[in-house]
This record gives structure tokens, C-alpha cells and sequence, in this order.
């Protein structure tokens, strides 16, 4: 995996160098979907990646937010999961929270993952069994076993919407960042304690972070039923929402979760017989 980390670093690198070009520049914005925009960087840098890693390694299987799906890749044992700029609506905004998440996985199990956010030149590295990088120094994620003592990094959008409403006294605090990716990174870096989403993700969102938060000695698990992620699904949707961090602070944010669904069931059946 030593060249193919190479590759990756490199695809990393000029995609990055193709989204600074835009940033905080003139470029246009289209919408795939409602609130989902794609942009000329998005574009860029995603042709940059799938140059350099297909023509190293042609015979493997390619999924990217920015490239029209195959099912071909369902046929391949190898194969590489992209997201070219992961957090485009902090992009837009200017923000400097996004980052190029590449992810290759063998059989359904993510093997190698590279995060690079160009603004801030931070990279998040990992290959299975070797261990986790930031910008080559070793990392491991937090060791805090308490989660009322713990800082939890969530996505903007969701508090807005009030999914996180209810949950604040749980931990010591909640801050907000956009990329589900670059959450991830941070996490496995010990920035922050854990991570959760509450939304459905896609799997060229959290591939690259889920190998190197694992590396890092945490886990990433399915809100629903506690299972890690088989990649490579021809659904590549994942649901209801995921938590990653420590394997301690994960499980005592699945008592409080599930804790938390039922007495908010419970509240919703209250109010339906008295209305």
C-alpha cells in the first residue's frame, strides 16, 4: 500500500491545487439536488484525482460524489471512493472547512484513507495496520472515557434544524464544523473527543475517515444498529446517522441516544392523545 499511499497524497495535492484556484475567486455554482450545490472547484478537482489514480491503477473501481456512478465497480475487489471536496457549501461561504477525501477499499473494507484540506495544509493519513497521520506525525484519538467532560464536533446544519436539540448538557461542548470528513480527521487527531452526524451520509464522505479514525483507535458505527460500514454498496447511502470516536465515549453516546429516542417517542405519544 506504500505506492498507493503515494498516489493518493499526490491526487490529494493537485486537487488541492485546483481548488485554491477557485477559492475566495469566480467560479460557477450549479445545484444537483436541493441544498446540494456543486461548483467549478468541485469539477477540477475531481478530473485532477481520477488522472493521476486511473492511470496508476486502471483496473480498479472508481465511486465519486462528482463522477456519474458505474456498476461496474460492484464487480471489483479494489476500489477507490472520492469525494473531490467534501463541505462545498463551506467552500462557497469561505470557510475553510473542507477537505479532498480519498479512500480505497478491498472487498467492501477500507484499507487506505488521505484527507487534505489546501487552505489550511492539514493532511490526515492512514494505511490498515500502520497506523494514523496528521501532516506525518502519528496521531491517536482522544482517551477521554468521560462524555459530560467531552467536546462532541457536529455539523452547523443539524443543530440549525433542531436535530440536535435536548443533547447540549451531555457533553461540555458542542462545536461545529461542516465536512463530515474533515470532522472525522479532526476526531482521529484528538482535536475533539467524538463525532456524530444525525443525517444520512454518503459512503465518499466518511470512507477516508473511517480508516483513519480506526487507525487511530476509535470506531465508526451505524446510529442504528451499531455496525461499521461495508463499502462498495450499490445503495451507497448510509442510515440513519453515525458516531465515531473512542470506543468508551461511543457507547455511553448510544445510552444517551437511545435514552434520548424514547423519551421523545414517548413525548410525541402524550402529545398526539391530547390533541
Amino acid at each position: 500500500m506504500k505506492n498507493e499511499m503515494k498516489i493518493a497524497r499526490l491526487a490529494c495535492m493537485e486537487a488541492g491545487k485546483e481548488i485554491t484556484k477557485f477559492y475566495k475567486s469566480k467560479y460557477s455554482i450549479t445545484d444537483k439536488s436541493y441544498h446540494n450545490p456543486v461548483t467549478d472547484a468541485d469539477h477540477a478537482a475531481n478530473a485532477a484525482i481520477r488522472d493521476i489514480i486511473l492511470r496508476e491503477f486502471p483496473t480498479d473501481g472508481w465511486l465519486s460524489e462528482e463522477t456519474v456512478d458505474s456498476e461496474d465497480r460492484l464487480e471489483k475487489s479494489r476500489v477507490w471512493i472520492i469525494d473531490p471536496l467534501d463541505g462545498t457549501k463551506e467552500f462557497i461561504e469561505g470557510v475553510p472547512n473542507f477537505t479532498i477525501s480519498i479512500g480505497l477499499v478491498v472487498d467492501c473494507t477500507p484499507v487506505l484513507g488521505v484527507l487534505y484540506n489546501p487552505v489550511t495544509e492539514e493532511m490526515f493519513s492512514a494505511i490498515a495496520g500502520d497506523g494514523a497521520f496528521y501532516n506525518g506525525k502519528r496521531i491517536t484519538c482522544s482517551p477521554l472515557h468521560d462524555i459530560q467532560s467531552s467536546t462532541i464536533v457536529i455539523s452547523r446544519s443539524e443543530t440549525r434544524k433542531g436535530l440536535w436539540d435536548g443533547t447540549k448538557p451531555w457533553f461540555k461542548n458542542q462545536a461545529h464544523i461542516g465536512s463530515v470528513a474533515y470532522k472525522l480527521g479532526l476526531t482521529a487527531s484528538g482535536k475533539y473527543d467524538s463525532f456524530a452526524t444525525l443525517r444520512p451520509k454518503n459512503e465518499w464522505d466518511v470512507c477516508a475517515g473511517e480508516i483513519i479514525l480506526r487507525e487511530a483507535g476509535g470506531v465508526l458505527m451505524n446510529l442504528a444498529d451499531r455496525t461499521s460500514r461495508r463499502y462498495n454498496q450499490k445503495n451507497t447511502l448510509i442510515t440513519p446517522g453515525m458516531i465515531g470516536g473512542n470506543p468508551v465515549l461511543v457507547e455511553q453516546f448510544f445510552t444517551r441516544w437511545n435514552n434520548h429516542l424514547q423519551e421523545t417517542a414517548t413525548t410525541d405519544t402524550q402529545n398526539e392523545s391530547l390533541s
